[in-house]
């Protein structure tokens, strides 16, 4: 497997290659050159695996470079009962008839982030030990991401962590689980601005292709692509617990915000899982619905991005969105570099009237909103119903999942995080507190350290190389 940059400017590469590193050298993303297939026969012979066993069977055909034995023993090292509280690692839960909660949140750090993001751990210290080198990882946070990254790579031989998030606008039990840290290679920078600030700052840093190589900056945002395709696995996971025939359809509800997580089931689809639809949820910040409604994707600004009770969605520029819409196009990436250069200067695009967007629904993906009151709605309902408390960004997807349910389909909501994460929501919805795990009583009590910094690029740098020695 090879992997080339949605604008065409990068040489094909190995996995190991661009494993620890996030934009390509032209500013696009690692996408491989082509999606391996998998057929009945091989998804039939997949009944019966372990999570470890399904995920190397996955992506052993994204990351041969690694080597088998390796690539297994890594796998195996992740996905424990231990880590992950189950066996199972993503168990599927039934609500009701067809259905479903794919239950994500079992992780360290309680969100749907841990799933991939532990496995990214190991894997960036098994090819930095074998490359001889370090790296310092720059990352962008709106809640879940960032506590993920940490717990992964805390204590890890030869990594460091630069990660960025939007001063105030996560909640205090997100804060806590981040700036209570106190590795000596956890640097929280809190940025006064919205998440999209945060992601533009780090895309900077990367563009600075001698910066970027004289301080080894690598990312675990979702635009690294062994996040992404590590995602792909629990699609697979969760088909095969839920379906009998082969060529079973079934329907998935992803809340959405970088677009890296419901990327991660089309990505499973165009390898041949049998996926009906891939459902865009989305909360009021809903640039996404808006695309997969009109054609229209139209980036907002930092004054137009709300802030929400499903704060990890508070996205305004979805940065996985460039990978889809490189498929989207017959993975041209002249036309996609120039629809970027377009987006840069104008703020938007429009694909409405073009061949590629009347063929849109060959790929599966419908979308919605979900507002505050829908949110709290669902939450009530769901707890009266089934007797089970969801956070709000899976309220999302339960709400928006409602009217593109289909007799005779399998609808499978992802869970993306426990609701304790988000108690003042929970309180608001409910009148009582979430349960809580016992390793986190108290959590929002501990002393937390953090940066405060503005909208700077040239100040993060500054930050940077004050914090860790030059490479090159």
């Amino acid at each position: 497997m090879r992997y080339v940059s949605t604008r065409g400017g990068l040489q094909p590469s190995s996995f190991s290659e661009i494993l620890l590193g996030g934009l390509g050298p032209d500013g696009g993303l690692v996408v491989p050159e082509e999606y391996p297939k998998v057929d009945a026969a091989t998804l039939a012979s997949w009944r019966g695996l372990s999570y470890p066993q399904l995920a190397f069977e996955v992506l052993r055909r994204y990351a041969g470079d690694i080597g088998e034995s390796t690539l297994r023993a890594l796998i195996e090292r992740t996905y424990t009962e231990q880590v992950f509280g189950s066996a199972d690692i993503t168990p599927v839960m039934g609500l009701e008839d067809e259905l479903y909660l794919l239950r994500l949140s079992n992780g360290p750090t309680l969100a749907f982030k841990d799933v991939a993001m532990q496995l990214l751990g190991n894997l960036f210290e098994h090819v930095l030990e074998q490359q001889g080198r370090q790296l310092n990882i720059l990352g962008a946070t709106s809640g879940d991401t960032g506590s993920a990254a940490e717990y992964a790579m805390r204590g890890k031989h030869g990594i460091s962590v630069f990660m960025l998030s939007p001063h105030g606008r996560m909640s205090a039990f997100q804060r806590a689980q981040m700036f209570s840290l106190r590795d000596p290679n956890v640097f929280n920078i809190a940025v006064y601005g919205v998440f999209d600030d945060c992601q533009d700052m780090v895309k900077a840093v990367s563009a600075d292709l001698g910066f970027k190589s004289r301080y080894a900056i690598g990312t675990v945002n979702s635009i690294n692509w062994a996040r992404v395709v590590a995602q792909v696995v629990y699609y697979f996971k969760a088909w095969l617990a839920v379906t009998q025939a082969d060529d079973e359809l079934v329907s998935f509800s992803v809340p959405s915000g970088n677009f890296g997580n419901v990327l991660a089931g089309h990505i499973a689809r165009m390898m041949g899982l049998p996926i009906r639809r891939l459902v865009v949820a989305t909360n009021e910040n809903d640039v996404l619905d808006e695309f997969f409604r009109t054609g229209r994707y139209r980036a907002r600004s930092t004054a137009e991005t709300s802030q929400t009770s499903s704060p990890s969605m508070d996205i305004s520029r979805a940065s996985n969105f460039e990978r889809f819409v490189f498929d989207l196009l017959g993975r041209d990436p002249q036309r996609v570099a120039a629809l970027w250069r377009e987006l840069d200067e104008r703020g938007e695009f429009d694909l409405a009237g073009t061949p590629e967007f009347a063929r849109i629904s060959d790929y599966g993906f419908v979308s919605g909103r979900s507002t505050h009151a829908d949110r709290l709605a669902t939450i009530r309902a769901t707890a009266s119903k089934y007797g089970v408390t969801v956070d709000p960004h899976t309220a999302d997807g339960l709400f928006v999942a409602e009217p593109w349910r289909e007799a005779g389909v399998k609808m499978i909501c992802l869970e993306t995080a426990l609701p304790v994460k988000f108690a003042e929501t929970i309180r608001e919805a409910l009148g009582q507190e979430p349960e809580r795990p016992a390793a986190f009583e108290g959590i929002e009590l501990l002393g937390q350290r953090f940066t405060l910094m503005p909208t700077d690029v040239v100040e993060l740098k500054r930050y940077i190389a004050a914090h860790c020695p030059a490479v090159a």
